[in-house]
């Protein structure tokens, strides 16, 4: 019962990452995309101003996680973490370089200062959910085996699996950062971006759709077990993902920005709560299960206390920080 309700906030804390940090990695991929020093100024404007408060934030929820799985399930935090150590480290600096890239082209006033931080920071928004995916797909794929460094170090994150869940996180992320933006350019009066942000966001919507019904073959040729539960018990949530992605598409063409967000949350949380239904118990796939990674019963106690005592504080800070943010400039007076 403990080892559930361990595993139960940790994957809260991983689908508060996805839904945050990972549209904070897909504003990034956006102000890539967003062209030349010109015609992109005023994406990359919206961009800063919309991540500008929170980026910092968004990586609490990656800590939580690899706390509570360092302390409630260490045995399969040291079999990821010594076989999967190449993209995690990756993945590692590409959050590092992205934050100071961030930091340093909001401080910089020449020109080509600001493209090199700029490109620094976009390519790291790019390659670090690219990592973290192939992460992801190489746990789901069963090539993490129980141990230190039992899994071979190149093949448990480059296989077919891996590299879809890579893709799936570059292209669901940049979805929900174009989502977000909508309404953000909404709230601050620029309806041209905001139908610009929902074009991008429907059509990066559609690319993550055709995305995983390619990995459809994927993970019925390359993860066997993973395909069996998402196809069996773990099918109503891939229905419900499916349809909130679809009434999403459908809001964003209505301009119903605030609804989208809302249905691009849930298709994002309900993919990521499939995944683990499909695998339950198994938190190393044909290895350990929950009961046999948990820690005892008194450490389990422990971390939930400190947990709950730690929500009392962190949850009304994080939402005060979201909600303040969220509310729209205020008009400057007229000077004098």
């Amino acid at each position: 019962m403990l080892a559930n309700a361990a595993l139960a906030v940790m994957w809260v804390g991983l689908t508060c990452y996805a839904l945050f940090g990972g549209a904070d990695f897909g504003a990034g991929v956006w102000d890539l995309l967003a062209g030349g020093a010109e015609r992109g100024r005023a994406r990359r404007r919206l961009i800063e101003h919309s991540i500008g408060p929170v980026w910092e934030a968004n990586h609490v929820w990656l800590i939580f996680v690899v706390v509570v799985l360092w302390s409630a399930f260490s045995s399969v935090f040291a079999a990821v973490m010594s076989t999967l150590y190449l993209p995690l480290t990756l993945a590692a600096l590409g959050i590092i370089a992205r934050g100071a890239a961030f930091a340093f082209r909001k401080a910089s006033t020449e020109l080509w200062q600001q493209r090199l931080f700029g490109a620094c920071f976009a390519l790291s928004s790019l390659l670090t959910p690219f990592f973290l995916g192939t992460v992801a797909g190489g746990v789901a794929s069963g090539r993490v085996p129980p141990g230190l460094a039992q899994g071979d170090v190149v093949t448990s994150w480059l296989n077919p699996t891996s590299l879809l869940g890579g893709v799936l996180a570059v292209v669901t992320c940049a979805h929900l950062a174009a989502v977000y933006l909508c309404a953000d350019a909404g709230r601050e009066g620029r309806p041209e971006l905001a139908s610009a942000f929902a074009r991008d966001a429907v059509s990066s919507g559609l690319a993550a759709g055709a995305v995983a019904c390619a990995g459809i073959a994927v993970l019925r040729a390359d993860a066997p077990e993973l395909f069996h539960g998402l196809t069996h018990r773990a099918l109503p949530l891939v229905i419900v993902s499916a349809v909130a992605g679809l009434v999403g598409l459908v809001l964003l063409t209505r301009r119903r920005f605030v609804a989208a967000r809302a249905a691009a949350a849930l298709a994002v949380a309900a993919i990521l709560w499939a995944w683990g239904a499909a695998q339950y118990p198994a938190m190393l796939v044909g290895g350990t299960t929950v009961t046999q990674a948990a820690a005892t019963g008194s450490v389990l106690s422990a971390i939930l206390v400190a947990l709950g005592v730690g929500a009392v504080v962190l949850v009304p800070s994080l939402w005060l920080l979201y909600a303040t943010f969220q509310r729209g400039t205020p008009e400057q007076p007229p000077s004098r």
